[in-house]
């Protein structure tokens, strides 16, 4: 476990410029919830994160779909909820919704219920389902934790970069949701499920810097920063308190507890190991592509590929039923 490390300083100043004082200074509220709260209550953030890289994107798919151009949504509509109707689904820490409103695009949907504590996102989330029609969704602003389940009542419950938040997650999958879900209801998620309060191994940051090593230094120029990625020395355990009382707190138990209360059904990881933390705070120079930068992202995808043959996968997509 790392106490702090020059990472901890360094993400704290990309913070700063990316997000502003204001960010900064609400890490230092008293109340863990308050903390957890503003690391996802804004509409709009700027950041350079592997997720906005399109071919990162057709990555996922095909790892998990097996299609570039079929996401995971799609994917479940198509192969596993197909014939299917008055489905119930309850997305807890569902965030800004983005798949949940792609669900209720779907009529096999009777109810989805949206809860998170982020106001802002649910209610801009709320905006875009009245835009587009869709009266089988609603929010609710709620610590998921205290949401209280009806037995019986859920088709599905779905988690999507949001399990790895909750604590006693024990309690919450084999239990809470385990009751909450109809006999033959499933448990879906899209998941954060490598080492707890991201605290990688020696030989994964070993790797990640490899990986680094890789991207020539214009395109380790970082985020909003006149400054370069040359190294990454790991998370510090007491900024990520600090950051965000939640993060990861027990991500590493998740696929265990699951496998313990649920059948199996279809389970699909897709990396991020090495992906992740590398492309972090440089992303942004791989969103358009030439020759180069193609070359470059496909010996990064390789040397990833190569990790996880003796490596479990940080993020995973599964399938789960009662």
């Amino acid at each position: 476990m790392r106490i702090i490390t020059l990472d901890d300083f360094i993400d704290t100043y990309a913070k700063l410029k990316q997000r502003g004082l204001g960010f900064i200074s609400s890490k230092f509220k008293i109340s863990k919830i308050k903390r957890a709260k503003t690391a996802f209550n804004h509409k709009d953030i700027n950041s350079s994160n592997w997720w906005i890289i399109p071919e990162i994107r057709k990555r996922w798919n095909k790892m998990v779909t097996g299609k570039e151009n079929i996401d995971f949504v799609n994917f479940v509509m198509a192969n596993h909820l197909k014939d299917q109707s008055n489905l119930r689904m309850l997305s807890l820490g569902s965030g800004n919704c983005a798949t949940e409103l792609q669900f209720a695009s779907f009529n096999n949907f009777q109810e989805i219920i949206c809860c998170d504590i982020s106001d802002i996102l649910l209610k801009n989330a709320e905006k875009e389902a009245h835009a587009n029609q869709f009266n089988n969704i609603k929010f609710i602003i709620q610590d998921a934790n205290t949401y209280v389940f009806d037995d019986n009542y859920f088709d599905i419950v779905y988690f999507r970069a949001s399990l790895h938040h909750f604590k006693q997650v024990d309690q919450l999958i084999g239990k809470r949701v385990k009751n909450g879900l109809k006999d033959n209801g499933l448990l879906i998620i899209d998941e954060y499920v490598g080492p707890n309060r991201i605290q990688f191994p020696k030989h994964q940051i070993k790797a990640i810097n490899k990986a680094l090593n890789i991207i020539p230094k214009r395109y380790r120029r970082r985020f909003m920063l006149n400054a370069h990625k040359n190294r990454v020395f790991g998370s510090g355990i007491i900024r990520m308190k600090i950051a965000d009382p939640s993060e990861c707190i027990e991500s590493e138990r998740i696929i265990p507890v699951i496998h313990k209360n649920f059948e199996k059904v279809f389970e699909a990881p897709y990396g991020g190991n090495i992906l992740m933390t590398t492309l972090k705070d440089i992303s942004h120079h791989f969103i358009e592509l030439d020759t180069e930068k193609e070359k470059v992202l496909k010996s990064l995808f390789e040397l990833e590929d190569d990790y996880l043959v003796t490596n479990d996968s940080d993020f995973i997509f599964g399938i789960y039923q009662k």
